[in-house]
């Protein structure tokens, strides 16, 4: 997913290692024109710009497509990241640079690595009457940001137990492994909960983890093996986002009186700085300059104006999104400031 908001933030990501238990509420962002969907986002945020490499967090829907003309988001670029996309209801076309041309769909993870540079496009489909679900992105580290852009897709089986079911779609829970390939450790799991049920996971102690509620409510019980902060228990709200930093070896995951859905993630404080300004992730000021000016072009032709895509440039770091006749999407105008750390 892009993140077009018109006058995005430049966002420094530092190293945070650790920090205290917090719940992040969301904000809400349009995604576009006075029809276009809105989303939820918690992550970056002034409590937290990362929980391990995640980097980016949207939560949206349930969108009545009809009404929110769902998501017809055109060819755009990114850079060293992944992206990750879950569904919950609905159906997403997904094309890219990389001749990559795949359906999103509810219980399957889609992640697509930027790397060194791609462009993609995503597209609800008609079959889509309501769209919910939500995309996130990973940081790459310094050492493989400038990889070659890849896709992998994978179909989770669900665990299951008394009153909850677990879909592990990233690193490892409950004796289960996604065989997704990742560039730092990583945990991110799909966690459905009855009313009243309780879910106790071991986690590894070296991650720090987020627990973004999509239905119901939930309390977090983060509980360590040592040292008087443990255990930490916080309750969360349907759309907001708890953090638990390192430290913890089991989270019990406490459903309230409603249905609740959840997403588990996780990972080891990222330990890199990182600058992420619309949807380029870098390392300087400089970089993003560039990253956009490549971008712009690719896409533009000599008289300024964005061309169709029989005349993009193919041989530029973005390529082109083969099948895909929407217009890119140009880069929004950079801040006439230089970064200023987020602390």
């Amino acid at each position: 997913m892009t993140n077009l908001d018109a006058r995005p933030a430049e966002i420094a990501g530092g190293d945070r290692r650790g920090g205290r238990a917090l719940t992040i509420a969301p904000r809400d962002v349009p995604l576009g024109g006075p029809r276009a969907m809105a989303v939820r986002r918690t992550l970056p945020s002034r409590e937290r710009s990362l929980i391990g490499a995640w980097c980016f967090l949207d939560h949206y829907g349930p969108d009545d497509v009809s009404v929110s003309g769902g998501m017809k988001v055109a060819p755009h670029p990114h850079t060293g990241l992944q992206t990750v996309s879950w569904l919950f209801t609905g159906e997403i076309e997904h094309r890219d640079s990389a001749g990559n041309h795949a359906m999103v769909r509810p219980g399957e993870v889609n992640l697509m690595t930027g790397g060194h540079g791609i462009s993609h496009s995503e597209i609800s489909t008609d079959a889509t009457p309501v769209l919910h679900g939500a995309q996130l992105w990973v940081a790459l580290p310094d050492e493989h940001r400038d990889t070659d852009p890849h896709f992998d897709h994978f179909a989770p089986a669900p665990l299951e137990g008394p009153g909850w079911t677990v879909r592990v779609f990233l690193g490892s829970l409950l004796g289960v492994t996604s065989p997704v390939p990742t560039y730092t450790p990583l945990l991110g799991a799909e966690v459905l909960l009855e009313p009243g049920t309780s879910l106790t996971v071991p986690v590894d102690a070296t991650f720090e983890h987020g627990v973004l509620v999509d239905t119901g409510g939930v309390t977090v019980v983060a509980t360590g093996s040592t040292g008087d902060e443990w255990p930490v228990a916080t309750p969360v709200a349907k759309d907001h986002l708890a953090y638990t930093p390192p430290g913890a070896t089991s989270l019990t995951l406490a459903a309230g009186p409603a249905w609740t859905r959840l997403l588990l993630l996780g990972g080891p404080p990222f330990g890199e700085s990182i600058v992420m300004w619309w949807n380029f992730v870098g390392r300087t000021h400089e970089e993003v300059v560039a990253y956009r000016d490549a971008w712009q072009a690719a896409i533009t032709g000599p008289d300024g104006d964005v061309v169709g895509d029989s005349q993009l440039v193919s041989d530029s770091r973005f390529g082109v999104v083969l099948g895909d006749h929407l217009p890119p999407i140009p880069a929004p105008p950079l801040p006439g400031v230089r970064l200023r750390a987020r602390q």
